[in-house]
């Protein structure tokens, strides 16, 4: 299938505010989509007419006049049923801990709550907003990203050329669960854990030593070979089919060892091979930003609240 022939790509973006719509839609913007934000529901179907060539991306919140969970999935529902459009809904979430933090430091009035305090709007827009990411076709957590991290996540997923195929491999502990979006998930918990070695409990799964215990285990070359052969497998398949984006997920006890020495060995491995490849530590990444504070990291996204 050419460029031309593919659908138009139209990206629904919405979430409470205070989490990243404003920065989501920057990057849709600066990858070639025509953006249109807080404009009524009812006018946005005027957009995708029959003249519609270029890919759009449109803001769907609570100061959109009209807005409803029912009108958000009928325009989705109307517009899927359109052959000429590939249509994904994205939801970006937060915690109401970090969407009151986010809009405390930046003074900003809650749209919610313009009057009152900015915790009460934000416990209103949840609410209002409870079910709407089980309608999602992608769901993005930002509240441990900042705005860079979004907007490399946004970028991943939206911003890859034609015929183009980004992976991004990430590590993370399955006492926080299982992170959003991911589309291939492996345990791999049965490897020997470091925590249990003297002098490698305080390391991480980048570190040399680390990684040649995890390795040793006599499991882990039957392991990695299968994993191997699977996404090097599948990763054309998914490419020819129009894919722009794949994530993939390895998970341990605590996210600091097992699977950050898998991600990056497999990550190492695909970026040999010359795939665009991006890896990230989720618990790795969650400590760091509490070494320094939790300030930086929510006033950056609270400052696009949308």
């Amino acid at each position: 299938m050419t460029r031309a022939d593919r659908p138009i790509d139209i990206v629904l973006v919405t979430g409470p505010s205070g989490a990243g719509r404003t920065t989501a839609l920057n990057v849709l913007e600066d990858a070639g989509f025509e953006v249109v934000d807080n404009l009524p529901l009812d006018m946005m179907r005027m957009l995708a007419g029959p003249d519609r060539a270029a890919p759009l991306a449109l803001g769907l919140g609570v100061r959109n006049a009209g807005f409803s969970l029912d009108a958000v999935e009928a325009l989705a529902t109307e517009l899927r049923a359109d052959p000429r459009f590939h249509v994904q809904l994205v939801y970006l979430q937060s915690d109401r801990e970090t969407l009151v933090a986010r809009y405390s430091e930046t003074r900003r009035r809650h749209p919610l709550s313009p009057r009152e305090d900015p915790e009460l709007g934000v416990a209103r827009e949840l609410e209002l907003l409870a079910t709407l990411a089980e309608s999602a076709d992608l769901v993005i957590d930002t509240a441990d990203m900042n705005v860079h991290d979004l907007r490399a996540e946004m970028t991943r997923r939206f911003d890859g050329d034609a015929g183009t195929l980004s992976v991004s491999i990430q590590s993370f502990s399955y006492k926080r669960g299982l992170p959003r979006g991911l589309d291939l998930a492996f345990d791999v918990r049965f490897l020997a854990n470091p925590h249990w070695v003297p002098g490698l409990r305080d390391g991480t799964g980048r570190d040399a030593d680390v990684r040649a215990h995890v390795t040793a285990d006599p499991h882990f070359d039957g392991f990695d070979r299968r994993v191997r052969d699977l996404v090097q497998f599948l990763l054309p398949r998914y490419r020819d089919e129009g894919r722009a984006h794949l994530s993939i997920g390895f998970g341990c006890t605590g996210g600091q060892h097992r699977s950050v020495a898998v991600t990056e060995l497999l990550a190492d491995a695909l970026a040999a091979d010359g795939w665009q490849v991006s890896k990230r530590h989720r618990e790795l990444d969650r400590r760091a930003a509490a070494a320094i504070g939790t300030g930086s990291r929510n006033a950056a996204l609270g400052g696009t609240a949308a």
